[in-house]
This record gives structure tokens, C-alpha cells and sequence, in this order.
């Protein structure tokens, strides 16, 4: 099977990350699309530099937490009062008090489940492939390395944009490209 070229992209390593950062920020306002930055941590300022918009995280977990208390709540009352009542001390069956760990726990779990699975489907992971993982020089990325990759038209001649990247202070530049079979 003949294989074909979806994508490529130019990788660029910038000596520190306020560099990179800067550099991003000036290739984002000459109207690079999709870009996207490698560094062993987070960078000051990178989400702003890629004009990457507010999180959805605190909403997917105010989302999870109301889902937690919605579902503690309706469980305890139905299991409480419908299923198998018991009247304790003269207590009424609905008794919030006495609900409140059971509750606030449930609520902690949904919105902790909530964060962990909607930062798997926001971040798209896990994607244990990136034609960028295939380049030696990439490996950086994750001990010292501060990197810029910028999507390219796959056919069309990238050395306008390595030029742009080495004006911008890039110490390395390659063009990767993407095949599937």
C-alpha cells in the first residue's frame, strides 16, 4: 500500500522559554494557525502567546460536582425513604445532616472523574503517536528543550517559515512530515 503524506510541520528549539514564548507570540500575529509548544514544564504565558481560549476545566468540574450532589442526594433519598425505610430515634427519613459526608464525598468524585476524563478528551491523550516524536532532535523536549512547531502544507516549500523561525532566535530547525498508510 502506497503511503501518503498527510501533514507535516516545522520544529524549531528556542535556548529559553521566554524565547519561545516571544517567538510564538510573533508567529501567531503573522497568522501561523494550530501551533503548538514543547517544554519539560509549563511555560509563563504560553497559552496566550498560541491564543489558546479560557480552560473548559473549572466548568467540567462544576459540571462533575453538581452531577455528584444531584446523584447523593436522589440515592439517599430514594434508599432512605421509598426502599427501605427505617425510623431512627424518631428521626425524620429525610434527614440532610445526616447526609452531608456522603454528599460532599460523592460530589469530590464526580468532579475529580470529571477533571481526569475531560483533560484526556480536551488534550486529545493518550495519542501515542506525533510524527514530531520521530525526530532524535525532539527529545530534548522533555529534559531542556524549549520547542515551536508550526504546521506546514505538506507539498509546498517550508523554507520561508524556517527562515522566519531562525530570525526569531531558533537555534535548530527541521521539517517533519506526518505518513499513514
Amino acid at each position: 500500500m502506497e503511503a501518503t503524506v498527510l501533514d507535516s510541520w516545522v520544529l524549531a528549539e528556542f535556548e529559553t522559554p521566554d524565547v519561545l514564548v516571544d517567538a510564538t507570540r510573533q508567529m501567531r500575529e503573522k497568522g501561523f494557525q494550530g501551533m503548538d509548544t514543547y517544554s519539560p514544564y509549563p511555560l509563563h504565558g504560553g497559552s496566550e502567546a498560541l491564543g489558546l481560549p479560557p480552560s473548559k476545566v473549572p466548568f467540567i468540574a462544576l459540571c462533575g460536582g453538581l452531577t455528584g450532589l444531584t446523584t447523593a442526594l436522589a440515592m439517599q433519598t430514594w434508599m432512605n425513604t421509598y426502599d427501605y425505610p427505617l425510623n431512627i430515634g424518631g428521626r425524620p427519613l429525610l434527614s440532610l445532616p445526616a447526609w452531608v459526608p456522603i454528599t460532599f464525598e460523592l460530589s469530590v468524585l464526580f468532579a475529580a472523574f470529571g477533571i481526569f476524563f475531560g483533560l484526556l478528551g480536551l488534550s486529545k491523550l493518550p495519542q501515542p503517536y506525533h510524527p514530531v516524536f520521530e525526530s532524535d532532535a525532539f527529545r530534548t523536549a522533555s529534559t531542556h528543550g524549549y520547542w515551536l512547531s508550526v504546521p506546514h502544507a505538506t507539498g509546498q516549500d517550508a523554507s520561508a517559515v524556517i527562515d522566519q523561525l531562525k530570525a526569531l532566535g531558533a537555534t535548530q530547525v527541521t521539517v517533519v512530515t506526518g505518513e499513514k498508510e
